[in-house]
């Protein structure tokens, strides 16, 4: 979704920030342009599913930006459903409801790219704009060929334990729209991942927190599973916002306002017109893409 994304030479770009909780990655990349004007980016509105759990109306007053919010929970409601999922054909159509109308929503602020920071819903306003993902994973890491540090809440950084990995990455990708139930929503192309982030175990051993792992039910319970593994994956998962979230996504940010990514003929990433596989971004070093 990056072919449709043409900055202008010298004008800027509007973008929303989404959010769905704390909005602490939303704050920091605020911060962050703030503290670092970026004549190229204009921040046009911050987006929320969740208008009651959010701080989104909290940022949006500290930061003076309008909020859009459309509340998912309620829609699901007025629809006659009593989960928001897209597990079943009439949560699939609902959520496609619930997108067109706010796509409607953001039609008056002109927004020409998406920055996903910490929001939850699958939606296909990633059909419309390119949407960059924060993901609590390094995507670059693969098993089998395929990307193994994927999946939604603490599942990337339970898999990074429970592999024996040393250390966890955030990465930043272009959110594809999803097809089936979701399947796809960690396949889009990598922009930049961040520096390394040691796991801690907490001092608890390897094998326990595996063997908590082989002993939980299949389909995991309403609010999370409640375990040990669960609070050893939300500890990594804070330390891991920020040393990771708050260095990848501003940087891959400004360079995105910038038009210094784009996608070849073929689909391939291409990074200030140069063929990558992705960019390393590290707090206070320059980017250092790795070549394809």
């Amino acid at each position: 979704m990056l072919k449709s994304y043409q900055p202008c030479s010298g004008q800027s770009v509007n973008a929303a920030i989404f959010l769905s909780g704390s909005g602490s990655n939303a704050e920091n990349l605020l911060n962050y342009f703030n503290n670092n004007p970026l004549n190229d980016l204009n921040i046009v509105a911050l987006v929320t599913d969740r208008p009651k759990q959010s701080r989104a109306h909290e940022i949006g007053k500290i930061f003076d930006i309008p909020v859009v919010s459309l509340d998912i929970k309620y829609f699901y409601t007025e629809h006659g459903l009593k989960r928001v999922n897209i597990m079943t054909e009439e949560g699939v159509q609902a959520r496609e409801q619930w997108t067109n109308a706010l796509r409607a929503l953001l039609a008056p602020y002109d927004v020409q790219f998406g920055i996903f920071a910490g929001f939850i819903p699958l939606c296909n306003i990633t059909g419309d704009m390119p949407c960059l993902n924060v993901h609590p994973g390094d995507l670059t890491y693969l098993k089998d060929g395929e990307r193994f540090l994927v999946g939604l809440h603490t599942i990337p950084v339970e898999r990074a334990i429970l592999e024996g990995l040393s250390y966890m990455r955030s990465s930043v990708i272009v959110a594809e729209p999803f097809l089936g139930f979701g399947e796809n929503m960690d396949a889009g192309h990598i922009l930049g991942v961040s520096g390394k982030v040691t796991i801690d175990l907490m001092g608890h051993d390897l094998n326990r927190l595996r063997e908590i792992a082989r002993k939980r039910p299949s389909k995991r319970p309403l609010g999370g599973y409640k375990d040990l593994l669960n609070d050893v994956a939300n500890h990594n998962q804070e330390l891991l916002k920020i040393h990771g979230d708050w260095v990848v996504l501003p940087q891959v940010v400004a360079d995105f306002a910038k038009g210094l990514f784009s996608e070849g003929v073929n689909g391939e990433l291409l990074y200030r017109g140069t063929e990558v596989v992705t960019v390393t971004f590290q707090n206070g070093q320059d980017a250092q893409p790795i070549q394809s």
